[in-house]
C-alpha cells in the first residue's frame, strides 16, 4: 500500500480526533476522570465529522481506496475508526489523570498516540482484512506520522486560538 492510501485510511481517526478541536465545548464529560476539555458535543462531534469523512472517502473513491473491503465494509471501518478514536483520546486523558497529571500540561505520547493506537485496535480487530494496508511499514508510518501530525497541528491550532495549550 502506498503512502497516500494509508493516509486516506486513517484520516477518519484523525478526523474524530480534531474535530472537537472546532466543535466542542458545552457539557463535560467527567471533569475527575478525563480532564476540563472532554465535553459531549466534542465526543459527537468527533465521531459524527470521522464517519462522514470515511463515508465520503468510501463512495468517492471506490475501488480505488481499501479495494479489500465492500464500500459497506469501509464505512463500518471508518464508523469503528471514529470511535476507536474518540475513545483512545478518552483514554489518554483518562491515564494522565490517574498519574496525576493535571488537565492542560503536556504528556509526551499520551497526547498524541493513544487515539491512533485504539482506532487501529477497533478498526483492526473488527475488520482484519484490513490488516494487509497497515502490514509492518505501514503501521510504523502512520504512528511516526501522527506524533508529528499531532504536535504540528496543536501548535497551529493554539496560533489559531482554537486550543488553549500548543499540545
Amino acid at each position: 500500500m502506498n503512502f497516500i492510501e494509508l493516509l486516506l485510511a486513517i484520516l477518519p481517526a484523525y478526523v474524530a480526533n480534531s474535530a472537537p478541536v472546532v466543535f466542542g465545548g458545552g457539557d463535560l464529560i467527567h471533569k475527575k476522570l478525563f480532564g476540563e476539555s472532554k465535553t459531549w458535543r466534542g465526543l459527537t462531534s468527533g465521531i459524527a465529522f470521522g464517519f462522514a469523512v470515511g463515508v465520503i472517502l468510501a463512495f468517492a473513491l471506490g475501488n480505488e481506496f481499501l479495494a479489500f473491503l465492500s464500500v459497506s465494509e469501509k464505512i463500518g471501518f471508518a464508523a469503528l475508526l471514529s470511535v476507536g478514536g474518540v475513545c483512545g483520546d478518552l483514554a489518554g486523558s483518562f491515564v494522565k489523570r490517574r498519574l496525576g497529571v493535571p488537565s492542560g500540561h503536556p504528556s509526551p505520547f499520551l497526547d498524541q498516540l493513544p487515539f491512533v493506537l485504539m482506532a487501529l485496535g477497533f478498526g483492526l480487530a473488527a475488520f482484519p482484512k484490513a490488516w494487509p494496508a497497515f502490514e509492518a511499514g505501514g503501521l510504523a508510518f502512520v504512528i511516526v506520522l501522527t506524533y508529528f501530525l499531532h504536535l504540528a497541528f496543536n501548535r497551529w491550532a493554539h496560533k489559531l486560538g482554537l486550543k488553549k495549550v500548543p499540545w
